[in-house]
């Protein structure tokens, strides 16, 4: 491809360029032709779910004894990559079934979730959602109102909702994080395996979205919702636990966002070596090359920045610090790629047969998410300086 510029490909094994591979003639052949439409739509294609869960996308990195692919990190990078080059939309599905149902129900749950739930979602037979931003609090989690009381018999009682939640209105099952037993504090955030079923909860489409377009996005409700005393899972405890799996979803996130800029990238060279004006192509401008070089000299570092992050991991060396640099870095040189490629691409740059408006709207969501920019800032500096500048 037209983005390996510093040859990215020979520091990966033959088994991760088979995987990127195949997940990219699966985005080639089944996302792109369809992907347009359905964000003009507001739809979520999930006839493709059933191929996605065949290739082993769902919940990658996680072990082969739970049907999952049992990947490394940086494999698991790239599929995240490939499906962003597709869509937002399409990333986050995977990624929210992988980073925040899968692997807190395998991190924290018990043995029987691990055996019942794992199996199902890495097939697609089940979907998942993660239940932890509120309307009130988002960058503030801990503030959290919504409450799990633990009765007499040692089943609990689950009050209050979360919003924006991907995947909430087609979930089968919720990992949805509440305090405990009236208990106001953090320390008492504790993580449910909730099935979606259960008489009181409810879920609903958040309508009039001007991105992710392509993706569920819910709003959930939890009124006197009865749930067994083994829906607790038992290892998770405090706002650390989620923070983990957000750690998780991060990392693919900054994976995805460098998809989206290869996509934006590719078609504003390829528009730029096409489009003729004054009576040559447009890419033999000054103010276009230099637009053009700015972005691929961006998706060279953020290319380094993710396989490096993706070897710590998979070393078990990397810190949350580390993975946020990468969400924050990646994340803001694609939104800046996406904004030029429009530009580039001109008038036909707003229509929906080209990608950049699409993508970039997209990662206006993506910027925002699993924490915001501005958040990310703070953690660095806060690593950085030792100074906590939060509150």
């Amino acid at each position: 491809m037209t983005t390996d510029f510093f040859n990215i490909d020979s520091a990966l094994s033959e088994d991760e360029r088979a995987v990127r591979d195949s997940v990219r003639r699966f985005v080639d052949e089944r996302v792109l032709p369809i992907i347009g439409q359905c964000y003009v739509d507001g739809r979520f294609p999930r006839e493709l779910i059933p191929e996605m869960a065949e290739l082993g996308v769902l919940g990658a990195n996680l072990p082969e004894e739970y049907g999952c692919a049992g990947l490394n990190n940086v494999a698991y990078g790239l599929i995240m990559q490939e499906l962003e080059r597709g869509d937002s939309g399409i990333r986050s599905f995977a990624s929210v079934q992988g980073a925040l149902v899968m692997y807190p129900i395998y991190a924290f749950g018990s043995e029987e979730h691990k055996r019942h739930w794992l199996p199902k979602l890495a097939k697609g037979e089940a979907i998942g959602c993660f239940g932890l931003t509120e309307p009130d609090y988002g960058s503030n989690p801990s503030g959290m109102i919504t409450m799990a009381h633990q009765q007499a018999d040692g089943t609990w009682l689950l009050n209050g909702g979360k919003m924006w939640i991907t995947n909430g209105s087609q979930a089968h099952v919720a990992v949805v994080w509440a305090k405990t037993n009236g208990d106001k504090e953090a320390s008492s955030i504790r993580g449910f395996v909730v099935p979606t079923d259960s008489k009181g909860f409810k879920a609903k489409d958040q309508k009039g979205k001007l991105s992710l377009r392509a993706s569920d996005t819910s709003e959930l409700t939890f009124d006197n919702v009865h749930l067994p005393a083994d829906a607790l899972m038992p290892k998770s405890g405090g706002l650390k636990s989620p923070l983990m799996c957000l750690t998780q979803a991060r990392y693919g996130i900054s994976w995805g966002a460098l998809g989206a800029a290869m996509a934006c990238y590719e078609e504003a060279l390829s528009y730029a070596k096409t489009r003729i004006m004054f009576d040559k192509p447009i890419g033999g401008f000054q103010l276009q090359q230099e637009r053009l070089a700015d972005m691929i000299t961006e998706i060279v570092k953020a290319q380094l920045v993710s396989l490096h992050l993706g070897r710590l991991k998979d070393a078990g060396t990397f810190t949350p610090q580390q993975v946020s640099l990468a969400k924050r870095n990646n994340v803001n040189i694609a939104t800046n790629i996406a904004r030029e490629a429009r530009r580039l691409l001109g008038a036909n740059g707003i229509l929906a047969e080209y990608s950049a408006m699409r993508h970039m709207a997209n990662l206006e969501s993506v910027y925002t998410y699993e924490g915001t920019h501005d958040v990310h800032s703070l953690i660095l500096g806060q690593a950085v300086t030792g100074l906590n500048a939060f509150n």
